[in-house]
Parts: structure tokens; C-alpha cells; sequence
């Protein structure tokens, strides 16, 4: 848990949400944090021991403890962009999250979208910024139009968006956009039902979840509406069956398109009647906040056997 982008609290709640409901019956649980500065396992009193980063292994009063599997559920960099994963490869210890090519390839929207669309998943419209290119406002609103949001390329939790109104706001959301990543993505507004649908591994077979309807009280799905209670969020969604069946079988499809394992959790807007797909989240919020627990819990499967399953999964997929 942890992690080295703005996400690091976020994960902390994740990490400890899934310490609290591992079968202890099952396994012996050790809290690992990820920082910039070191990584280090941390007891029940709070006491930090350092990792071996050669093997991830624990020296603890003498014992050398090697792990059987790592739950990563690293938020951002380094958990969810593909860095851990191919560390874990590399030492042999099956982790449950995601490969490291599907990792690196969906924490990058726009090379995410950019593999889908010759699938013919529907998506906004876009347009793409490295830090140090010449920005011209007038070509940007031609391309993607306004209103439109302006992202960070690769951030979660909705840091470094915003919604754009006028030509006078572009420039100062794409600012903000570069304090969290040097690309962007500017996408052009999607009227519509936003809905969340969480696919996942289970017992052997892809499971798309019940489906989340986001009702956000703020102008769209922001940090405050996730984690301070400034949205609603319906599970199951709103929809008709016809609308249901569209968005489950697009998710489904993505998933199996990018050979995704472990969780996920992707964002849809029904625009003119059609889900578009927004971007997809590999490592996804496990608070008490998050959706995935709440679409588990909707289909039948607790916590802890979700948590459980996933362990199994990754080990048997090693």
C-alpha cells in the first residue's frame, strides 16, 4: 500500500481495508507501505522494519520472512502503472493485481483509448499535449469542443481534472493538468448517464459486477464527490435492461480485448444512448468509500471471499 503520487492516502485506507477482512484462518497478513523514501513492513504498534528489496523479503528478530503472494493495491505509480508488477515478475512472486504490460498500457489513457478504437469502442473525442508543445486554444476547441475536460494522462482519483466552460479557462486547467503529469489529454464533453462497472476474475471466469450509477453534486465526478460524500452512487445503476446489457457486454469486451486480470474497474457515459468508454482503473479505490467493494457485496460476494479469490487467482495464474 502507498505509493509515490497523490494517491499515497488513498491507498493507505485500501491497504488497510484489505488487511482488516483477510481470512486469518487463511493467511498471515504483514502491512507493507510503498514510499519514495524506503519501503517498510509496519506492526500492529506502529513499529517499522525495512524491506530487502533484492527479494522482498523481512528480517524480523532473526527470521527471514519470504512471502508467499504481495495483495498490491498500490494506488498511481509505482503499484498501478506496471513498475511493481514487473518487479514481481522478475523475483517470482505472483502479485494480485493486473500484468505489467496491462498495467502500464490502461494507467495511460491515452494509449488506452488509442489501442480500443480500432475495436470500435466508442469514445470522446480527444486531443493530446506533451509538456513543451505549442498550445493553441482555437485548435483544441475545434477538435474536442466546449465544454471539456482537461486531465492529467496518467493520475487517478481525478487529480489534475477539470471541466472547461470557456476558451479563457483551457490554459488554466492545463496548468493544473501539468502539476500531475507533463501529458494530457483534453476530451470533449459527454452528456449522459455516468455509470462505473467493475470486472473481475472470480473463480476462474471474467464476472462483470452489478453496475454503479454516479450522481455526483459537483460538476462531475471530481475528489470531493468520490471520497467526501459529494456524489451518490447507485448500485444497482439505473438502467434498462437494454442499456444494461450494452454497457456489461462493452466492459466485458474491453476486458478480455486487453487480456486483463485481477480487478478493474472502468467509467462509461451513455452519450446519445451508446456507453463511451472513459478510461479503466487497474488497481481501484478499496476504502469503505469505493465502488468495487459495493458491486462485490451487490453480486453475493463478500469481502472476504473476494479478497481471498483474487489471492488464489494470482497464485494459480503464477
Amino acid at each position: 500500500m502507498g505509493g509515490y503520487s497523490s494517491e499515497f492516502d488513498i491507498s493507505i485506507k485500501s491497504g488497510n481495508v484489505v488487511y482488516k477482512h483477510l481470512n486469518r484462518d487463511l493467511y498471515e497478513p504483514y502491512k507493507i507501505h510503498i514510499t519514495k523514501d524506503s519501503w517498510y513492513y509496519v506492526d500492529d504498534n506502529d513499529q517499522k522494519t525495512t524491506i530487502d528489496r533484492n527479494d522482498f523479503s523481512l528480517n524480523l528478530n532473526g527470521t527471514k520472512i519470504i512471502f508467499d503472494a504481495a495483495f498490491n493495491i498500490v494506488h498511481g505509480t509505482p503499484g498501478e502503472d506496471g513498475l511493481l508488477q514487473a518487479y514481481f515478475e522478475l523475483i517470482g512472486i505472483p502479485q494480485t493485481a493486473c500484468d505489467f504490460y496491462q498495467a502500464a498500457l490502461t494507467f495511460n489513457k491515452r494509449d488506452c483509448i488509442s489501442t480500443l478504437q480500432p475495436y470500435g469502442i466508442p469514445t470522446a473525442k480527444n486531443y493530446f499535449l506533451n509538456k513543451g508543445d505549442k498550445i493553441s486554444t482555437s485548435e483544441i476547441i475545434d477538435t474536442v469542443g466546449l465544454p471539456c475536460f482537461v486531465k492529467a494522462n496518467k493520475a487517478g482519483s481525478s487529480y489534475g481534472v477539470s471541466k472547461v466552460n470557456t476558451e479563457e479557462e483551457l490554459l488554466p486547467a492545463i496548468d493544473v493538468a501539468y502539476k500531475e503529469d507533463d501529458e494530457i489529454i483534453i476530451e470533449s464533453f459527454l452528456s449522459g448517464t455516468e455509470v462505473s462497472v467493475g470486472v473481475i476474475t472470480y473463480q476462474g471466469k471474467d464476472v462483470v459486477l452489478p453496475i454503479t450509477e454516479i450522481v455526483s453534486e459537483n460538476d462531475f465526478f471530481d475528489y470531493e464527490a468520490k471520497y467526501l460524500g459529494k456524489s451518490q452512487e447507485i448500485t444497482p445503476a439505473r438502467l434498462s435492461k437494454e442499456d444494461e446489457e450494452k454497457v456489461k457486454n462493452l466492459a466485458l469486451k474491453i476486458y478480455q480485448i486487453l487480456k486483463m486480470s485481477g480487478f478493474s474497474r472502468s467509467e462509461y457515459i451513455f452519450h446519445n444512448g451508446e456507453p463511451h468508454f472513459i478510461e479503466m482503473n487497474t488497481n481501484p479505490g478499496f476504502s469503505e468509500a469505493s465502488i468495487l467493494p459495493q458491486q462485490s457485496i451487490a453480486a453475493g460476494i463478500s469481502i472476504q471471499d473476494l479478497l481471498t479469490n483474487t489471492i488464489e487467482e494470482a497464485i494459480t495464474r503464477k
